[in-house]
């Protein structure tokens, strides 16, 4: 049966399926960040373990093709970075690491803003921000927080 589920799980199919499968937890955040629902899969280890799961299954397949070392590369210059990347697990392992960052960040936004009581827009537009292009929503995010904390804080 595990053979049969490989034959599946081909890179392409890992990359739509996680895709896909983010969006109803990125959905609880913009439509009900207060629910129930929300705090058990997305505020909690849920969402991360899922991702974490099909991290795990492709960095196994790059160790069992002996490309493990490879990604070390990566820290050479930007045209090893680039030579890197046109691998397409090593891509792959870029963006689930994208993924489960960006929707961690998005849950601390969310659960953050309540807590200043930041408008609902506002959080909202942040959370697409965020979605779209992960470190500008912080940033944006991080800019609107000072205003309804009253105070500028680098390590809250």
């Amino acid at each position: 049966m595990i053979n049969n589920m490989e034959t599946y799980l081909t890179y392409e199919n890992i990359y739509l399926i996680t895709n896909c499968g983010v969006l109803p937890f990125w959905l609880l955040l913009l439509i009900s960040p207060n629910g129930n629902l929300t705090k058990f899969l997305v505020h909690s280890i849920i969402s991360p373990l899922i991702l974490s799961v099909a991290y795990i299954y492709v960095a196994y397949k790059i160790y069992l093709n002996g490309e493990i070392l490879e990604s070390f590369n990566l820290y050479f210059g930007l045209e090893n970075l680039y030579a890197v990347y046109s691998n397409e697990a090593f891509l792959l392992i870029f963006w689930l690491h994208f993924l489960c960052l960006s929707l961690f960040i998005g849950s601390w936004i969310v659960r953050d803003a309540q807590k200043y009581m930041v408008p609902r827009f506002l959080i909202v537009l942040s959370l697409i921000i965020t979605y779209f292009s992960g470190p500008v929503g912080i940033l944006f995010y991080w800019f609107l927080r000072i205003f309804f904390a009253k105070k500028i804080g680098f390590n809250d």
